[in-house]
């Protein structure tokens, strides 16, 4: 058995002791709006400073965009903004001599009706001491993505394309305009511009999609995440990774060994990442139904040869790797970073992926509650003190998320970032990570959290707010979240708990996939347990119970207002995005993967299981008073789901209901104004049935 070494540094609190701010502010819906975010990170070449986007919510144009900011990493000066013109900035990218900046932004001019400032995306350059951005690339039409090679000075940008697939049908599709569902697909090609002479140059045009595309240091070779079109129900298992050399001029196609002993045919890849010396490529595949992996790609007698990041016996088996948005960085050539989930935290973890004694073990820190992105410091050192060479958002000790340095002690230096001072004198409700048993004897955690002035003993209205995915987890942390119910319900005298019910990640690899098969059963029952024990402790007051979720969180929503008996009585119910029907939702979502895997095949193949999981035949049971929620773009979780349950309760079950349909939003709601809403419904309706004395 390989030798397997695995380290937790425990790192310490600030050395600066600050004195405790009085919190006498009573959370209000309109606080949601004041709170600022770090989305992404990127560190100098001489690690002297950091680059971050800063996302702020803006009443004029009703959306949350990010703007560009730069802080020295001792934690000593001031940050300074380095865009603040509302055109939503993003992947920064430091210039090789460490003056400026890369960074893609969509500007806007009244009176322009062209690039750059025609408000299309493009990639924008800006020194760090000072001076307005200058676009690099003026692309009719806006580019899609970009990468900066800084040892090459070289600048990587995709646009889209269209190509048309030749049948007996071709000419007939062109003769009439309709929206025909194949035949003209969305591609991509990717230009190399030369920041000294300006001159642009088409370097791949494969007639593939290229969703994310990443360059090596020298900008010798280019690694993309590629499919036949743009579509998700295409994406999700038919994407590749492509690499494309400088030297051979052409594109080939990375190793796919590891597709065989997939968990799923049905992988979505994200997050590619080159080592310095261009020679390993790594990246993430997420399932739906099993936990995410990482792939290595090493460059091996000018060929690939891909290699899966296993997890050793001596780590935790809780611990998983995070999906959908977990970033990927190399420290060095051999040593690679990504976040984690275990157990409602999010910790950091370094592996050696090409040194079988030491794959997938190393956890620079887990005691925080959570990790939202991180960046390493340049210069070497032995690997004992080079954890410490982080920079990282980071939310712990019921904080909202600050910037810190951690040194090489691993120890806390002061928080670069004062990004929500407002924050110091609001009534935070208490959050911690709870468990209890289902009845099968599995053990499931979640979180619970508690008004600020909660006194033991008492009984309190509580509200069950159920996280989508569902192979994801609510984490343990202060966060403000108008979807399920996050923060808003504990300030206005709720206890709220959220469950990581069977399917979540963080709780070993059996209690994820122990949902195929069981949907509108054995997570069910695992909330009902929950909700059971708060009961059981005196917590939650049995007589005002209420649920509410988004996406899987409002489809379990609908499962558990259907029941013919619950052991608990549900008072009423907030169903957002919810899916009612699970054939339609193979029918008519624009993914594969989730019905299928869940429902262990098609519906044809399965039909027992989708009718089991649908929770359409028991429309008849509900008498939980239901709000109803969705986006009117919506294709995740179409709203034609939400209408029939609105129908169904409306004009034949006769109970009160009421539907939102928010025009134009997509999966998730997006619109300041549609998130304050949300809020403000659901508060309304769990007050009414939940603490009205009617």
């Amino acid at each position: 058995m390989p030798r397997v070494l695995f380290i937790l540094l425990l790192a310490a609190v600030p050395v600066v002791a600050q004195p405790a701010a009085v919190r006498d502010h009573a959370i209000t819906i309109d606080d949601y709006a004041t709170l600022a975010t770090i989305r992404e990170l990127a560190v100098s070449p001489d690690g002297k400073h950091v680059a971050y986007t800063e996302a702020r919510w803006d009443k004029a144009d009703d959306l949350s965009k990010t703007d560009l900011w730069v802080v020295s990493t001792d934690g000593k000066g001031k940050p300074t903004r380095l865009t603040g013109d509302r055109a939503n900035d993003r992947r920064p990218k430091w210039s090789a001599d460490g003056k400026a900046i890369y960074f893609l932004g969509n500007r806007k001019r009244e009176a322009e009706k062209g690039p750059p400032y025609d408000g299309k995306p493009q990639v924008w350059r800006v020194p760090i001491d000072g001076g307005d951005p200058r676009a690099v690339t003026k692309v009719e039409g806006g580019v899609t993505g970009f990468d900066y090679s800084p040892k090459a000075d070289l600048l990587f940008y995709s646009v889209d394309a269209s190509a048309t697939d030749k049948d007996e049908f071709t000419d007939l599709r062109s003769k009439f305009k309709a929206d025909y569902g194949h035949g003209t697909r969305k591609v991509s090609e990717i230009l190399r511009l030369d920041l000294q002479s300006w001159r642009a140059e088409k370097i791949i045009d494969e007639k593939r999609y290229v969703r994310e595309f990443a360059v090596t240091q020298d900008g010798k070779r280019v690694a993309m995440i590629s499919c036949i079109d743009d579509t998700v129900v295409k994406s999700e298992g038919s994407s590749r990774v492509d690499v494309w050399d400088a030297d051979m001029k052409k594109v080939t196609i990375a190793d796919e060994s590891w597709m065989k002993t997939a968990a799923s045919p049905w992988p979505w890849l994200e997050s590619l990442a080159w080592a310095p010396d261009g020679q390993r490529l790594a990246f993430c595949t997420i399932f739906d139904a099993y936990p995410a992996e990482v792939i290595v790609q090493a460059l091996d007698d000018a060929s690939w040869k891909a290699r899966k990041l296993f997890r050793p016996q001596s780590l935790p088996e809780k611990i998983h790797v995070r999906g959908y948005g977990s970033p990927l960085l190399w420290r060095s050539n051999t040593d690679l970073g990504f976040l984690g989930d275990e157990e409602g935290l999010v910790p950091f973890h370094e592996c050696s992926p090409l040194d079988s004694d030491s794959n997938y073990v190393r956890t620079k820190y887990s005691q925080y509650r959570a990790v939202y992105t991180f960046a390493y410091l340049p210069g070497p050192g032995p690997k004992e003190t080079a954890f410490g060479r982080t920079v990282a958002a980071i939310s712990y000790d019921n904080r909202f998320p600050e910037l810190y340095r951690l040194d090489t002690a691993a120890n806390f230096v002061p928080p670069c970032t004062d990004l929500n001072p407002q924050t110091k004198s609001w009534k935070l409700p208490r959050v911690e990570h709870i468990t209890w048993t289902a009845p099968d004897g599995a053990k499931v955690g979640g979180v619970l959290e508690l008004p600020p002035d909660y006194k033991k003993g008492d009984k309190l209205p509580l509200v069950v707010g159920i996280h989508g995915g569902p192979t994801t987890s609510t984490k343990a942390e202060l966060s403000y979240d108008p979807h399920n119910g996050r923060l808003y319900f504990a300030a206005h005298g709720y206890a709220a708990l959220f469950p990581n019910y069977r399917g979540s990640t963080g709780y070993g690899d059996k209690f994820v996939t122990d949902l195929i098969g069981n949907e509108n059963d054995i997570e069910v029952k695992d909330i009902l347990a929950g909700i059971q024990h708060l009961i059981k402790e005196g917590i939650a007051d049995p007589e005002r119970i209420g649920v509410m979720g988004w996406s899987n969180g409002g489809y379990l929503t609908n499962c558990l207002i259907t029941m013919k008996e619950p052991p608990v009585k549900f008072k009423a119910a907030s169903s957002g995005a919810g899916i009612l029907d699970t054939v339609a939702e193979w029918g008519f979502n624009d993914e594969p993967a989730y019905p299928i895997v869940f429902k262990k095949g098609l519906p044809w193949e399965t039909p027992e299981v989708y009718r089991k999981s649908s929770p359409t035949y028991g429309l008849g049971n509900v008498t939980t008073p239901t709000l109803i929620h969705v986006g009117g773009g919506d294709e995740r979780c179409p709203p034609g789901h939400s209408r029939m349950l609105y129908r169904a309760l409306k004009e034949y079950v006769k109970v009160p209901t009421e539907l939102v349909v928010y025009p134009g939003e997509p999966h998730g709601l997006t619109k300041l104004s549609n998130r304050k809403a949300k809020m403000e419904w659901d508060l309304a309706w769990f007050d009414k049935y939940l603490k009205s004395s009617d």
